[in-house]
């Protein structure tokens, strides 16, 4: 579920000994499953236990994770890293803004989590994103582009090479075609 590094882990045992003893550490996603989502690690002394946390035992403590923040934190990362700059706790999180979706899921649910958590983050960097709307009977997804994408002389580049091409790799048997559905029209918001 959490995979927290060695270097990590030697720095939580380290922060802990300076704590009340039988204080472990706790791993938490703050607004799951939102676009304000942040994960998060505090300490976790003996009477803030839960009785529904998920307890990870490592050597010299426990991770503790909450119920509501466990589907969020799945494939999360801890490192400690150390460079140049000084040193620091990195924690990734991909699926803290929205919730991981099993294998067997329905097709539009499996397609809607690649776009939120690959797709929209590339095109984020643009002021662009992208709402699956329908997959058609016939297999063909239905996307919807917005913010800087609306007028942009590159999305039908985008679909076709970026977007079409990445979900049919994923979805060969299911999808048949990726389309657009949004009238692009030169604006303010436009990027150029």
């Amino acid at each position: 579920m959490i995979t927290i590094t060695e270097a990590a882990q030697t720095h939580f045992v380290k922060l802990l000994s300076n704590q009340k003893d039988g204080t472990n550490i706790r791993v938490f996603v703050v607004n799951p499953g939102t676009a304000n989502a942040e994960c998060g690690v505090s300490y976790c002394p003996p009477e803030a236990i839960e009785s529904t946390d998920i307890v990870l035992p490592y050597s010299g403590f426990d991770a503790l994770i909450d119920d509501m923040s466990k589907p969020f934190l799945t494939d999360a990362y801890i490192d400690f890293v150390t460079d140049k700059m000084g040193s620091q706790l990195t924690l990734k999180a991909p699926n803290a803004k929205i919730r991981a979706v099993a294998d067997d899921a329905p097709l539009a649910e499996r397609v809607d989590y690649v776009i939120q958590t690959e797709v929209n983050p590339q095109l984020a960097g643009h002021g662009g994103n992208v709402v699956l709307t329908e997959i058609t009977d016939d297999g063909i997804a239905i996307l919807q582009f917005g913010g800087g994408c609306n007028g942009c002389s590159q999305v039908d580049f985008t679909l076709k090479e970026g977007i079409e091409k990445q979900l049919l790799e994923l979805f060969p048997e299911e999808l048949t075609a990726v389309k657009d559905a949004t009238e692009h029209q030169a604006g303010e918001h436009s990027y150029y």
